[in-house]
């Protein structure tokens, strides 16, 4: 990894050990920063839950801070995964989106999108029901048109995790495996993190990525943070047979199936993900998605479960996603990304490294 110097190289702590986390301690050692991650758990956090989705081009908005943090994230992605492939770091990935129309209202939508987007140079592509129909496996037998997106898509979340924090300890990435339970300022400049197992730790920035967990490290500093948990649950099938002829990830009234080629017999599919609010799993929410909500192909519903996982996703109250804010000189703050933790991930560490540079 090359290391182009910052102006004023900073130490700086990133508490949180999700793709996020990881994904933002990797961009500031890319510039030359001391960098420090916490995390708990050395686990990642909800992010190995977490399903990949890249939806950028499809997003309903056309412009805002929403939209321009999806077009730089998508840009980023397209350069950091073959940076990282190019050191052994593999990231299963794969192009191609196609978002279905469930009826009436929902095909006139995406017939203005794109034809909005098509005006502005965005490569999407109006599938009339003829071609969706000859997809196979079949497509729930609702679904009245498709939009599809070449340049939106899908990457394995746990493996980008692995990249990032392998490439960034590479690079001089110090991980910490422990918990912060509580932030002070110091009295000059800078911040102190007490944590459970060990010794504080200082450092000049302190950036809590620490998604829902971020609220009990930040009201005693008198942040209050308007977030809450959504539960998602997802599911791993075996189908009867492999879902080849699709383009990518195929989108249902809010459920996402992606085909996984890349894992073993060609014929897993991941679906997912729920929204239930708080922290536990109810089982009548996974039991509709496994169904589609009753618009489940025959196919889907003779395939076989292999495995089933939930994560929680932090939802700003009254806000959008994400949390982007700097709380107080040397302290940032970056979670509530909410179902776009993955897609989000590289702008918002973008973000980050711009803050610490800027002071």
């Amino acid at each position: 990894m090359s290391l182009p110097a910052a102006a004023t190289p900073r130490t700086v702590l990133v508490l949180g050990g999700s793709l996020l986390g990881a994904c933002t301690a990797w961009a500031l050692r890319r510039r030359g920063h001391r960098v420090q991650l916490l995390d708990p758990g050395g686990n990642g956090g909800g992010s190995w839950a977490a399903l990949g989705v890249l939806m950028g081009q499809v997003f309903h908005r056309s412009s805002g801070r929403g939209w321009r943090l999806r077009q730089r994230s998508l840009a980023l992605w397209r350069d950091w995964i073959p940076e990282l492939e190019g050191r052994g770091r593999r990231i299963p990935h794969r192009t191609g989106l196609l978002l279905l129309a469930a009826d009436a209202m929902e095909e006139a939508r995406l017939r203005r999108l794109a034809e909005e987007r098509q005006a502005r140079g965005i490569p999407l592509d109006l599938w009339e029901p003829q071609r969706l129909g000859a997809l196979a496996p079949a497509l729930p037998a609702p679904a009245r048109l498709g939009l599809f997106s070449p340049l939106d898509g899908q990457l394995d979340p746990a493996a980008a995790i692995t990249a990032f924090r392998a490439d960034g300890r590479t690079a001089g990435v110090e991980a910490v495996e422990d918990r912060a339970v509580a932030l002070e300022p110091l009295a000059a400049a800078g911040w102190r993190v007490e944590r459970a197992a060990g010794d504080p730790l200082e450092a000049d920035w302190l950036v809590v990525a620490a998604g829902i967990e971020a609220l009990s490290l930040l009201e005693p500093l008198g942040f209050h943070q308007p977030l809450e948990p959504v539960l998602g649950q997802a599911l791993e099938l075996e189908l009867p047979a492999p879902a080849e002829a699709w383009p990518g990830v195929v989108a249902w009234r809010g459920c996402n199936l992606i085909p996984r080629p890349d894992l073993t017999g060609g014929r897993r599919l991941w679906l997912g993900a729920t929204l239930e609010p708080g922290f536990q799993p109810n089982p009548a929410p996974l039991a509709a998605l496994r169904h589609l909500h009753g618009d489940a192909p025959s196919w889907l519903s003779r395939a076989c479960v292999l495995r089933q996982w939930q994560g929680l996703r932090p939802r700003p109250v009254g806000r959008p996603a994400p949390l982007l804010e700097l709380l107080a000189p040397g302290l940032l703050l970056a979670t509530g990304h909410y179902r776009n933790g993955v897609l989000l991930a590289p702008a918002s560490a973008e973000w980050v490294v711009e803050q610490v540079e800027r002071a």
